[in-house]
Parts: C-alpha cells; structure tokens; sequence
C-alpha cells in the first residue's frame, strides 16, 4: 500500500505541478497585506470549488478550511496549513510574476506555501479511496503581524468539528537547496515579544543640562542594563535574545526632547522565562528612568509563542517523507530564533513545522524579507509531495 499511494503521489505530483506554477505565479503577482487577503481568499475558493473539495470560509476574516474525508473519517484528524499575506515590500525581481502591488511582495514565501497547499489537497483529493481519517487545510490569513491570524482561526473552532489530532505547517527556505526538506525535534522558533519604552523627561535647551531631565542621556543607562537581563539573569541553557531596533528622541543638536520611544523585541524558549524577563525588563527600566528624576512607561503586548515540535509526530512525519525523499534531502536543522504564529497550533495540539528548500543549485540565496527573494520553481513540486504523503 505504501509503495502504491508514493508512486502514486508522485504521478499526480507531476501531472498537476505546470498548473500549479501557474497558480504560483498569480500569487506572486496579487499579493495582499494582513487581514486583506480577500481576493486571494477569493481565488484559492476557486481552485477548491473547481476540484469539488468542500470548504469553509471568511474564517476570522478571510481564512479557509477544505476538509477531504477518506475510509473511517473519524479515525483521526490531521491538519494541513499555510499561511497567505504578504509583505510591504517593493519587489526589485524582474520576473513575468512581478508584483502588480505597488510596495506589496510575497518577500517570504507565503504564494508558494498557499501553492504547496493547494496542490497536495488536489492530488489527495484524488487518492480519498486510500485514506484513513480525514484531512483538513487551513489557509490563515496575517501571519506576519498582530493580532496573529493563528490565534484567531484557532479561536474560531478550526481545530475542531472534527478534532484534529496533529497538525504540520512548512516555510520556504532559502538556506536549503530545492529538493531538501528540513525538520527539528522539540523546540524550534522562539516566542516573540515586542517591546514598547517611552522614557519621559523634561527636555530644554541643550546648553542647560541643569534645567532639564535628559531622556536621551536616561534611555542609554536603561538599553545598557537591560542587556545585563540576559548576561546575568538568563540560564545559558536557554537562547534568549533581547535587541532593541527603533530608538527616536527627536529632538536636535541643541534641543534635548521630552521623551524618547524605543522599540524591541524579545526572543526565547521558555514561557516562564520569558514571563519573568517581562516583569524585569519592566521594572528595571521604571526603576533607573525614576532614579534619574524620569519616569518609564513599558507596553509588552501578547506576543508569539514558541513553536514546539512534537516529537511523535515530527518522527512519523519523517518516516513518510522517508518514502519520496532520500536521506541526505532531509536535513535536520538547528534552533531558530526567528518567530512563526504556526507556535500558536503547536501550544494547542501536537504538531511539527517543517522547512522546504528553494535555493537552486549552484545559486546564491537571497534572504526572506527582501526585495529580490525569489525560489526555485522545483521546490513548490517537493512541498506538494511533502505535504501529501504526510497524510497517509
């Protein structure tokens, strides 16, 4: 049986994949930002209702849910998904797919994500007579901002009617060749906190230091002390990373400003560490600010949570990839300390995020959340096979 559904996962693979590019390059080309992804919505509804795959939609906006039933649909419950914004970027590619959204780009590879998706529910839409259980495909909007599209079709009951039992998510990545597939046992990307300072002072003319409470001079003794959170305070066991990006006094060479905001964020692997890290970063900044004669005000909004991959389904996951992929194409990969909303569904249900290689070979990548990002068009044929035989 097994032999059989892998060839033929691989037939229909490569009977779908040039419409599947096509599918891609639309994408690619009709990008849309967070929680406005309705005429992407709009298309993917097309492409499900022309395969006659049932689905629901305007989930927590404009997210979807297919559902393919096979034998015994109430065996089990595994969940497919893929994110579907893009970026404010503007693309530099000069490609037939260019963006037609001025400032707006698939720069991370949600087009090929939701292309992935898509085409493994059409081939496992064909093979249903060889399935145990049911399969559904979540295509969620906003995953690059907050509030996390995640979080709110899980609010919506996405995980449930019927109950999935595991989910796996797949991100593009260009430090893989196309044809490799990464995985990770356990925790993989960190949580994600942004960090939100606004130093109050009094500010005046420069020339006198002595009238004035110097914000500027007081938010440097605060980022400086901050950073000792981590040295001093952080088990080394655990990877935490605190940076700070966006500082602005706006005030001039000889003016010292009222206040200065500055913007960071908090990586990490460890929900009570990181809760800890919240009220320390609070209070030591509140604490120096008003020791200078300032004041602090901090805003820590509900960030990501880690992704946790579990280690039961990442190995079953593994055992069928192991049936299309040979063993030097599948890659284990290192602790990452960017953040994927996917952390969400792995704090929910056992799951596991998987990593699709797009660099070609021979070429050099180019990074995600950039202007010239592009993939290997092979590498969307790899994630549909992925993400196919992982259902069986």
């Amino acid at each position: 049986m097994e032999n059989s559904i892998s060839h033929s996962i691989l037939e229909l693979s490569a009977a779908i994949f040039p419409k599947a590019l096509e599918i891609r390059n639309y994408l690619h080309a009709h990008p849309e930002l967070s929680w406005q992804e309705k005429n992407t919505a709009s298309y993917i509804q097309k492409i499900l209702a022309a395969h006659q795959i049932p689905f629901q939609k305007d989930i927590a906006t404009h997210g979807i849910v297919a559902i393919i039933e096979g034998q015994n649909p109430t065996q089990k419950c595994i969940a497919l998904r893929a994110d579907m914004d893009a970026l404010p970027i503007e693309e530099k590619n000069e490609v037939p797919y260019k963006s037609l959204h001025t400032g707006v780009m698939h720069a991370c590879g949600h087009d090929v994500h939701m292309t992935c998706l898509l085409g493994a529910a059409v081939v496992i839409n064909q093979l249903k007579d060889q399935l145990q259980g049911t399969i559904k495909f979540i295509f969620q909007p906003s995953e690059e901002t907050q509030p996390s599209g995640a979080e709110a079709m899980i609010h919506a009951g996405v995980l449930q009617n019927p109950t999935v039992d595991h989910i796996i998510g797949m991100h593009v990545t260009p430090e893989l060749e196309s044809g490799k597939i990464g995985y990770h046992y356990g925790e993989f990307m960190a949580s994600a906190d942004e960090i939100y300072l606004t130093v109050k002072g009094r500010g005046g003319h420069a020339a006198q230091p002595h009238k004035i409470i110097d914000p500027i001079l007081i938010s440097s003794h605060i980022l400086i002390a901050l950073q000792q959170i981590i040295s001093r305070n952080a088990n080394p066991s655990t990877p935490t990373v605190l940076s700070f990006g966006d500082i602005r006094g706006f005030g001039a060479t000889n003016i010292i400003p009222d206040k200065v905001e500055i913007k960071g964020t908090l990586r990490t692997f460890d929900e009570a560490w990181r809760k800890e890290m919240h009220h320390k970063i609070e209070t030591m900044a509140k604490g120096i600010a008003q020791s200078m004669g300032g004041d602090c005000e901090v805003n820590i909004p509900p960030g990501l949570p880690f992704v946790d991959n579990n280690i039961e389904v990442t190995d079953r996951v593994l055992g069928q990839l192991r049936q299309l992929f040979s063993p030097e194409n599948l890659v284990e990969m290192p602790l990452r300390m960017g953040s994927e909303d996917f952390g969400y569904f792995s704090q929910k249900i056992p799951a596991t995020f998987l990593r699709l290689g797009t660099q070609q070979a021979g070429e050099s990548a180019t990074s995600l959340h950039t202007s010239t990002f592009n993939v290997d068009e092979m590498s969307i044929l790899h994630g549909i096979r992925a993400f196919s035989i992982a259902c069986f």
